[in-house]
């Protein structure tokens, strides 16, 4: 069995694909050019995380499914983005005869490999954006990167936030996060513009940085308070590529993940990174930040 590579002659074209990317916000988000792009060759849908379905339905303009057995079954192919061993395991047991994955040398449970017929090589030193195309590449070659309006994602209110400078405090990872007298500090300098967004049980730590809070708000409102900043300052987290995908500027803070990889994508000169030299984010200073706004 060998690596099937973008632009090889290998090609098959069925109408009904299985995709795969269960979660999270963030990496949701970077499939979704690819998956936009294979709509004009196959009817799609979507195994993906309750949480993330309307953000698949409205943007992707694609029908989400709940990853159950009886939803997998009856699809020409599926295609794995996220390279784990559970979700390749659920495009084996979907019954799809083609299932197409990245190759064994790009993700990291490399037993995830067993389960697909169809391992695609990419360019590792390109964005995970551009990752998800390449792969996508296998199914249908020439495949370019398509346009995609984030903007019907976003609700109608909460409104009054326009122009305001965003904080991101919080990420899925704590040593993704930026400490909070940090942004204490930097909520100082900026002064009344300054927004903390916060999600679940982060209410307290969020009003500890002493700026004004934004309302506790769902994933569309969020992204609507997101698209009327002027600016968007956080970590590696969902909220930040969402802001990116609304084409909100931001300013991304990167210790332990390579920019150049998850960056906010479109705008990675945009970042504030130790991951080239100490990898952590204690080192980056409130001085950088202030010089990109």
């Amino acid at each position: 069995m060998s690596n099937v590579r973008p632009g090889s002659s290998f090609i098959a074209h069925r109408s009904s694909l299985l995709v795969i990317r269960l979660s999270a916000f963030g990496d949701v988000i970077h499939t979704i050019p690819a998956v936009v792009a294979l709509r004009a060759h196959y009817e799609i849908e979507w195994a993906v995380r309750s949480v993330y379905r309307e953000l698949v339905q409205i943007v992707a303009g694609v029908r989400p499914i709940a990853p159950s057995l009886k939803n997998l079954r009856g699809h020409d192919a599926v295609v794995d983005f996220q390279g784990l061993i559970k979700s390749s395991f659920l495009g084996w047991i979907s019954g799809a005869r083609d299932r197409y994955g990245f190759a064994r040398e790009f993700i990291r449970e490399k037993p995830a490999s067993w389960f697909i017929n169809h391992p695609v090589a990419i360019d590792p030193a390109r964005h995970v954006v551009e990752w998800n195309l390449q792969l996508a590449r296998a199914l249908a070659p020439g495949l370019t990167m398509p346009k995609v309006d984030f903007s019907r994602f976003a609700a109608d209110g909460p409104r009054g936030f326009e122009g305001r400078i965003v904080l991101l405090p919080f990420a899925g990872r704590p040593e993704k996060e930026w400490p909070i007298e940090h942004f204490r500090e930097l909520a100082k300098r900026l002064g009344p513009k300054a927004l903390v967004v916060w999600g679940p049980r982060e209410r307290e730590r969020a009003a500890a940085i002493g700026a004004e809070l934004a309302p506790a708000t769902n994933l569309r409102e969020l992204a609507r308070v997101l698209r009327d900043a002027s600016i968007v300052i956080g970590g590696d987290t969902g909220p930040l590529h969402l802001a990116a995908a609304l084409a909100t500027r931001v300013i991304g803070l990167y210790g332990p993940t390579n920019p150049a990889r998850n960056g906010p994508y479109g705008q990675i000169a945009n970042c504030v990174e130790t991951f080239t030299s100490t990898k952590s984010m204690l080192n980056i200073s409130i001085n950088n930040i202030l010089r990109k706004i």
